[in-house]
């Protein structure tokens, strides 16, 4: 398939797109490379895909010199004009919008990033997806969008509708935007909710990042809500595993469907979400034990009050998401932050990148 990937300096489309092209795949990949966090760490995920960054300059097309089938574009998804010739020129079967403005506590002290990202880029997105047909977009929501949701584990049958982010309200906002273009133009459309994404490569404003830099510099190191948040964490192979079985089962129109039966949140439009998550959450300072574990190092604790943004427990229902996509996690905590370590202990010396 011709697969447009948004996002790909990020962690999890980085890791998607090399999955894709290992398994025959035809991958355009796109990203900002915006400062959100090291840029230098983007760039080595791309080089690592191939991609040079020597060659890298906005909106040129750089060929992969691992991959014959993968080709990078600096671009911004904002950028309309530049998205149409894209899409113009591809025509794209399956479109995978993983590009977006992340962070919580981000979010708070600068807001117009997230609109112009989440809401203005993934409007660009639908009305190409529109325009060329595409036959199947997929995209990344967030387990975040559940709020203040009480009732665990989190189904996508609850009501998602008291956000306590902007970030998250701009995940529910393409939830909702995904819907009408499914509705009123038939394009079928996935909505993932990625649970606490780790492993090697991962972004280094997550805190099981923060926390191995810390430790390993010595550093204090500081727990919220006094160590007891819980976080169903999964790890990036699983989470490939189910973008990847998104991608190969789109949902289609219901034309039985019946709304005084229905589930909440069902439709007749050829639209779905699903929960991709570890189905086993786990507590903070259990997850900085295996840290310290697999380090070797004991933790200096800076012990804190919950944050603005933040949600006490998050824990993923993925019934829906076995039942249809025969979706299984399989990895460990131990496993992966095994694997995490290893990475990060060859990737950094001494807190620096080699």
């Amino acid at each position: 398939m011709k697969i447009l990937v948004t996002g790909t300096a990020g962690f999890v489309g980085f890791y998607l797109a090399k999955y894709l092209l290992n398994r025959g795949d035809e991958v355009i990949g796109i990203d900002s490379i915006n400062d959100y966090y090291d840029v230098n760490l983007k760039y080595s995920r791309l080089e690592n895909s191939g991609i040079a960054k020597s060659e890298i300059e906005w909106h040129k097309e750089v060929q992969s010199l691992k991959y014959h089938k993968y080709k990078f574009i600096r671009m911004n998804l904002e950028d309309s004009d530049a998205l149409e010739v894209l899409f113009e020129k591809y025509k794209f079967e399956v479109v995978v919008n993983l590009a977006a403005q992340a962070g919580v506590r981000y979010s708070i002290d600068n807001p117009r990033a997230y609109i112009n990202s989440n809401i203005v880029g993934f409007l660009n997105i639908l009305e190409n997806c529109r325009s060329q047909k595409t036959g199947h977009l997929v995209y990344a929501s967030s387990s975040s969008v559940y709020g203040l949701n009480k009732k665990t584990p989190f189904s996508t049958n609850d009501s998602v509708d008291h956000p306590v982010s902007l970030y998250a309200a701009t995940k529910k906002s393409n939830e909702l935007m995904a819907h009408t273009y499914s509705h009123l133009f038939g394009i079928p459309t996935t909505g993932l909710r990625f649970f606490t994404v780790y492993g090697p490569w991962g972004r280094p404003d997550m805190a099981y990042f923060l926390f191995a830099k810390a430790i390993l510099n010595g550093e204090s190191i500081k727990v919220f809500n006094h160590g007891n948040m819980q976080r169903d964490f999964t790890y990036i192979d699983d989470i490939i595993e189910g973008i990847v079985r998104s991608i190969d089962n789109p949902p289609v129109s219901d034309p039985n469907y019946n709304a005084e039966v229905a589930e909440s949140s069902g439709s007749s439009a050829p639209y779905t979400i699903y929960n991709l998550g570890n189905n086993q959450p786990a507590k903070l300072l259990d997850f900085i034990e295996v840290i310290e574990k697999k380090l070797g190092i004991e933790a200096i604790k800076e012990i804190l009050p919950m944050q603005p943004g933040d949600v006490e427990i998050t824990f993923a229902d993925i019934d829906r998401t076995v039942n249809n996509l025969k979706y299984k996690p399989s990895t460990t905590i131990d496993e992966g932050i095994g694997n995490f370590v290893d990475w990060f202990k060859d990737y950094y010396k001494d807190g620096e990148q080699k």
